[in-house]
């Protein structure tokens, strides 16, 4: 049995403001050269800036319902996901997996998901995969280095979370998960997480040498829920 690596790529990295050709490119040289080391991968992509954007947009025209902003967020992480999924040719599945509890056989190594449906991120798509996979770890590549214990961006005295356990993280994070939610993980998700005794660990998704350290068990930057 291969191992099964899950990874929740945070749309924030793929497009920033526009799709980054430069970093799709780099992250599909890395997965490849671990899947030739007998890796196989499920890359969950979410929304980002993307699907922001086009909530915003959506907010300016009508009067949106939590559906409606939920629904172009998961069309917006279907856009993104379909863009990873071709980078990788006949190395990805041939389509893009929406429904996490069905998950395809691994013809190829490389199976590429995105949003399923209102009510669910793309983080818990994450771990009702590595449920049925019986998976023990999730991978969230996004853009920040570490969690912190409060936003480094408005208080100077923000510090740095290495390792947490789920009860104390999940007091950092809002009680519910909404459309759109700036979070270093939804909080839906990381009940479920903590449920499962799954371990998630945060980090930049474009330091690749750097995933590459802790996919080796070695020194790494970044915060580890367990």
């Amino acid at each position: 049995m291969k191992e099964t690596i899950i990874i929740s790529l945070g749309g924030s990295i793929v497009v920033p403001n526009l799709p980054d050709a430069e970093f799709i490119n780099s992250f599909k040289s890395f997965i490849l050269e671990e899947v030739k080391k007998g890796k196989r991968f499920i890359v969950i992509v979410g929304g980002g800036k993307t699907c922001r954007n086009y909530q915003d947009a959506l907010n300016k025209t009508i009067t949106a319902t939590v559906t409606d902003l939920d629904w172009i967020g998961i069309y917006s992480t279907r856009l993104n996901a379909e863009l990873i999924r071709m980078s990788f040719g006949k190395y990805a599945s041939g389509e893009v997996i929406l429904d996490p509890s069905v998950l395809p056989s691994f013809s190829q190594p490389i199976i590429v998901g995105a949003g399923w449906k209102p009510g669910w991120s793309t983080d818990y798509d994450a771990v009702m995969m590595a449920e049925q996979l019986n998976a023990k770890k999730i991978i969230n590549l996004s853009n920040i280095e570490y969690v912190y214990n409060k936003d480094p961006k408005k208080f100077e005295d923000a510090k740095i979370i290495k390792k947490s356990s789920w009860a104390d993280f999940r007091a950092l994070l809002p009680k519910e998960w909404s459309s759109g939610l700036n979070s270093p993980f939804d909080p839906v998700a990381a009940k479920k997480a903590e449920s499962l005794g799954i371990e998630v660990a945060i980090m930049n998704g474009k330091n690749l040498e750097n995933l590459k350290n802790y996919l080796n068990g070695e020194k790494f930057m970044g915060t580890t829920i367990s």
